[in-house]
């Protein structure tokens, strides 16, 4: 770790920790009778600039996706004051996976490329000079055209596998775990080379909720052994053990109670629904992802603060955004803030 560039960052980590939203700003967001207001009452927080752009009609996409700017733009900038991190540029990989997910998602279902435009945003992609792989898919006329046009990059082979499987299984959330294992691969390499151990524990959570996320919804879709074996990412031997129990498990209640013997043993969901289950253990993991998130901060200068924060900024976007989408739909309050991932007060 670089010495005083990591300093910098890291006290802008902390600086942004101080003006993240409470519980109490979220309730009131969610409150919004309108689009309208929701905007009036965003603009009364540390988000002003990130919204200020959007024209009306105001809808929850076109507010979602300028917070979907600033979050690049927060991102970007502690990568730069970083200086060369490999992991921080696999968490900034995300916004372009967020994007072609959302593209092939949407040639599946023979959306326009004009519909498709209205939902991808680029902000992140032009900061590092990167829209041509979006753009390239974008401009295509169907699913598999978009998969040939991504056969050059250096996750090809994962892209040509996942339309396969959809092709078999007909389910759209097989794109979501492909595009998700192409981004943790390239998280869980770029974390080899740091000693951080406060850091490393960030990473490897995030690592284990998509491997085990993926083995539970692999048994979901029916998938062969051999199948659920190519979506974990490598891991080290103990949880690569784990996970070949939960593999070989003969239902989804007796792979989720493996993980009673495991620090993840307070993620077991209790519900009896298989697609219930899956849903809060989801949801418990990533509350647990966030709580990490913010005792990440209890140790000053270490980059442990750094990922914390781009975790942080990450979940309150996507809160912000599922505010947006409930005040648009008419959702009630209590429902909104049931969904939000936020620290119990």
């Amino acid at each position: 770790m670089g010495g005083s560039k990591n300093v910098f960052a890291s006290v802008k980590a902390y600086s942004k920790r101080g003006k993240l939203l409470t519980k109490t700003d979220f309730q009131t967001l969610a409150e919004s009778r309108d689009l309208e207001e929701l905007m009036t009452r965003i603009k009364n927080t540390v988000y002003v600039d990130a919204v200020s752009d959007v024209q009306k009609p105001y809808t929850s996409q076109n507010i979602e996706s300028s917070l979907r700017s600033k979050l690049a733009d927060i991102h970007y900038s502690i990568a730069r004051t970083t200086g060369n991190s490999g992991v921080l540029d696999a968490y900034y990989m995300k916004f372009i996976i967020t994007n072609l997910k959302l593209i092939l998602k949407g040639k599946v279902l023979g959306k326009s490329q004009e519909d498709l435009e209205t939902h991808v945003n680029l902000h992140a992609e032009e900061l590092i000079k990167q829209r041509d792989i979006v753009i390239k898919a974008l401009v295509t006329k169907d699913l598999e055209e978009s998969v040939a046009s991504l056969n050059s990059v250096q996750f090809g082979e994962d892209i040509v596998k996942a339309a396969a499987l959809y092709n078999e299984k007909k389910n759209l959330q097989i794109f979501d775990t492909y595009f998700d294992k192409i981004f943790y691969q390239h998280l869980a390499g770029a974390m080899k080379k740091y000693s951080d151990k406060e850091a490393t524990k960030l990473v490897s959570m995030d690592i284990d909720f998509y491997n085990i996320l993926s083995v539970i919804r692999g048994k979901f879709w029916k998938l062969q052994e051999e199948q659920i074996q190519d979506l974990i990412i490598g891991t080290n031997p103990f949880a690569r053990e784990l996970l070949n129990r939960m593999i070989t498990a003969s239902t989804i209640r007796d792979a989720f109670n493996e993980l009673s013997n495991t620090k993840y043993k307070n993620l077991v969901p209790q519900a009896e629904n298989e697609l219930d289950a899956i849903a809060e253990f989801e949801r418990e993991f990533e509350i647990a992802i966030y709580s990490s998130s913010l005792r990440s901060f209890t140790k000053m200068f270490s980059f442990a603060t750094i990922i914390g924060i781009i975790k942080l900024t990450s979940f309150e976007v996507r809160n912000l955004a599922a505010i947006a989408f409930a005040v648009e739909q008419k959702i009630s309050t209590e429902v909104t803030m049931s969904k939000l991932i936020l620290q119990e007060e």
